[in-house]
């Protein structure tokens, strides 16, 4: 199990950063455009998380000025978390552009480690498209992040995929796989299965279906079913709300 040099595990709730950074091509209640916190928010909902445990935060290139900020702004703190961050999605403020190549890999990586501000980053996760097993088996993408791992920038490496397939085949060839799964889309659970087999961290997204799980009721439950399957490592739950945090939180917690 990885952990941090305080001896921490990681967190079964994880900060997820989109909305720190991009607020367009985005399917949350807010719609579109609505306005990214300021820093004096994001500062609070970093402190909320280290004072109650959560040591896991979740960024992307893709997730527009998450990085950056979270890069300026988290300091000496930086020691207190697990950052993952992933590589392959490029989002221009309108589209994305999916991109596997070494040389756009090494690149990303180097990058992430410049708006981090880091030398080192605790996972990095394919940010693949919706065709995963093309992206594993038939690009340079993940052999690459092998030989930054090896180089010592990286601490585990994995990807955030969309099938049953290229979950499994995820598990097998790299540290830890992001499936989708909350309490009205179950498809998935194969996957959280068969990593827990291979004792692969598994990582949770749209766990709270994008901010709408709320429409269908059982929010509290549904945090708590989650993190409370087998093989489950975290769930990543993001918002601009420093209270939405701790109510998450506290949901975990009355488990």
């Amino acid at each position: 199990m990885t952990r941090l040099s305080s001896g921490s595990p990681v967190s079964k709730l994880g900060l997820g950063t989109v909305k720190f950074g991009r607020n367009t091509g985005v399917k949350y209640p807010e719609g579109e455009g609505f306005a990214l916190p300021d820093d004096k928010t994001i500062n609070a909902i970093i402190d909320t998380c280290i004072d109650h445990g959560i040591n896991l935060i979740d960024t992307a290139p893709a997730y527009g000025a998450s990085e950056e900020r979270l890069g300026q702004l988290l300091g000496a703190r930086r020691d207190k978390f697990f950052l993952m961050t992933k590589t392959g999605e490029e989002f221009d403020g309108t589209s994305s552009t999916y991109i596997f190549t070494a040389d756009h890999t090494r690149m990303s990586i180097e990058r992430s480690l410049k708006r981090l501000r880091t030398d080192y980053l605790d996972y990095v996760l394919v940010h693949s498209s919706r065709d995963d097993m093309q992206v594993i088996e038939q690009t340079d993408v993940i052999e690459t992040l092998q030989r930054l791992k090896q180089e010592g920038k990286i601490g585990k490496i994995g990807v955030s995929t969309y099938t049953i397939e290229g979950g499994k085949r995820a598990a097998l060839l790299t540290d830890a796989v992001m499936v989708a799964y909350n309490s009205q889309y179950t498809d998935e659970k194969p996957v959280i299965d068969f990593a827990a087999e291979l004792q692969r961290d598994v990582f949770i997204k749209k766990g709270l279906a994008s901010g709408h799980i709320g429409k269908i009721g059982g929010v509290d439950e549904n945090i708590r079913h989650i993190a409370g399957i087998h093989g489950v490592t975290s769930l990543i739950i993001g918002s601009r709300n420093r209270d939405n945090i701790s109510s998450n939180i506290n949901a975990l917690l009355k488990g």
